[in-house]
């Protein structure tokens, strides 16, 4: 028999066969690889044949299996790190109406749509798209419907902000037959100003009464282009690996059209939204290593404005101490729901945002659990915002994950006012997750947040927001924590923390070369630094015109 042996600094690989193993298809040397395995360790070269990693080790060593037609390319001291997930990612944002995200200013935003409402005919809806938050403007605050009907006065406007709130002018209310009589409904909120008069809000249940047209219609080939076009922007932030939370069954059917054709270049893990699709369209846990059902996405609560606390929100939002946030799902039917997914097999990750939110998802899933167990199954809660020190326990027991992702960069400041001093800067506790043995993956619930991995890494390391300052800093990790949880903390979600996540041999080949140090740059340097090449099984994907020379 023989034996080929690589000894690193690192450590020992030995490939044992009984002929000499055909050579790789492709060698990185010269660099500095975070492998991120469980010793986090470091090594200068890799080499991948057939779209998985086959040796990790010193320059000399991995360069000596290389063959005739291996590729090699100098990585001249550039960081490799393994490929980046995000967990929770809508989309990377775009899509019909007026374009908000470049606005940094209440005034910016009003003469966006303004500028819209010139070109418009008198009476022609105006909606806007959800790729902004007001934790972007300067003035930190919402439009409201007073200034909305400044911008467009002749036309009914309604602004979509994230994916639990509208805000309308008087014109669209009209148009919706809402009034300050319409009652509120159960999990919604209707806004008032402080003299009473409607605001135009309209937080989550309460968006129910809007019917927004469609989208322009696309064929379902230019469906799949578009979504070929947005996998290669997420390739150019570093991302290999996205988890869609409650998608629909034809986004579904789309991606296994992509996977067919050998269009899917990301690693997707898939949740159908609310309910569980017919056994005909797709099984629990079912899907190979481009495509894999993860789950049933159910929510229990609101967002930002209405995340449901044990406490009221802080004044002047609490309205006079009555206001705790939404529950969108009351405790009995979610209790139904989730016994009966359980049931069926599936795995469940509910939205829950405040700490009355996750009250109700822990009771539920220990329903669950007591009907059929789902410790070791992978149940997650999604955000986790205002998770206490006593749920702690109760997560452990159940084998729960944390999808935890940095709302807090973006809108820390609104988080303070909406919940007060205590409750804004801890959000999103990474520290208490890890400190309570809680296995924890990272991500951007984009377009809500950006996607940026190494935003995500930059501010779960420092707590530094986009206009607060650093909040909550003791809930900082370090820079192996942030690393491992937006890496192979993603795989475990669905069991795959053996075939991806971090650089090893016989993993999955999926890799990112950077610009600069991910772990020694400076801390406001972190998210400063450039995706180079992004490679996912084997193949590059994404290549920056800087890139290494071969």
């Amino acid at each position: 028999m023989r034996v080929a042996v690589l000894i690193t600094s690192i450590g020992c690989f030995v490939f044992a066969t009984t002929a000499q193993p055909p050579p790789p298809d492709l060698i990185l040397f010269n660099g500095k690889i975070v492998t991120v395995d469980t010793a986090f360790s470091y090594a200068e070269a890799v080499a991948i044949r057939d779209g998985r990693f086959v040796a990790v080790g010193s320059t000399a060593d991995v360069r000596r299996l290389a063959g005739a037609g291996t590729k090699q390319t100098d990585l001249r001291g550039r960081t490799v790190v393994p490929g980046f997930g995000d967990n929770h990612l809508h989309s990377a944002g775009g899509g019909p109406g007026v374009d908000l995200s470049r606005t940094r200013t209440v005034q910016a935003l009003l003469a966006a749509i303004a500028r819209h409402a010139l070109r418009a005919k008198a009476g022609e809806l105006i909606v806007t798209n959800s790729d902004w938050h007001e934790g972007q403007l300067k003035e930190q605050r919402l439009p409201l419907r007073r200034e909305l009907d400044t911008a467009a006065p002749k036309n009914p406007v309604v602004v979509v902000r994230g994916g639990h709130e509208y805000i309308l002018n008087s014109a669209a209310l009209e148009r919706w037959k809402i009034t300050k009589d319409t009652p509120q409904p159960d999990g919604g909120r209707i806004g008032r100003y402080a003299d009473g008069e409607l605001n135009g809000e309209l937080v989550d249940r309460a968006k129910d009464a809007i019917e927004l047209p469609p989208p322009p219609a696309r064929s379902f080939e230019q469906r799949i282009r578009d979504q070929v076009a947005e996998y290669r922007t997420l390739h150019a932030a570093g991302l290999t690996t996205v988890r869609h939370p409650g998608a629909s069954i034809e986004q579904y059917r789309l991606l296994l059209e992509m996977k067919k054709r050998g269009q899917l270049d990301v690693r997707v893990v898939f949740l159908f939204r609310q309910a569980a699709p017919e056994p005909s369209v797709a099984k629990p846990d079912e899907g190979d290593a481009w495509l894999r059902v993860g789950g049933i996405k159910l929510g229990v609560d609101g967002g930002f404005e209405g995340g449901w606390m044990r406490e009221p929100y802080a004044e002047p939002w609490d309205e006079g101490g009555a206001y705790c946030g939404l529950n969108t799902m009351p405790a009995e039917r979610f209790t139904s729901v989730v016994r009966e997914l359980n049931r069926l097999g599936w795995r469940v990750a509910t939205h829950a945002v405040g700490d009355a939110a996750i009250d109700e998802v822990l009771a539920g899933y220990e329903a669950a659990d007591a009907d059929k167990p789902i410790a070791g199954r992978r149940w997650t809660i999604e955000h986790a915002f205002i998770a206490r020190p006593e749920h702690f326990p109760r997560m452990r027991k159940l084998g729960l994950g944390i999808s935890a992702q940095h709302h807090l960069y973006l809108a820390g400041p609104i988080l303070s006012k909406y919940w007060g001093p205590a409750r804004g800067p801890r959000t999103t506790p990474m520290r208490a997750f890890l400190d309570a043995g809680l296995p924890t993956s990272a991500g951007t619930d984009s377009p809500v947040v950006p996607y940026s991995p190494l935003g995500v890494v930059a501010h779960f390391v420092t707590r530094r927001t986009l206009s607060g300052g650093v909040m909550g800093a003791d809930q900082a990790i370090s820079r192996q924590q942030a690393m491992r949880s937006i890496t192979v903390g993603n795989a475990w979600l669905t069991f795959e923390e053996y075939v991806k996540g971090s650089i090893e041999p016989g993993k999955y080949a999926d890799l990112v070369v950077l610009s600069g140090d991910i772990m020694t740059s400076p801390d406001d340097q972190i998210d400063r630094l450039t995706v180079l090449t992004t490679i996912v099984g084997g193949r590059i994907v994404f290549e920056r015109s800087d890139r290494p020379q071969r």
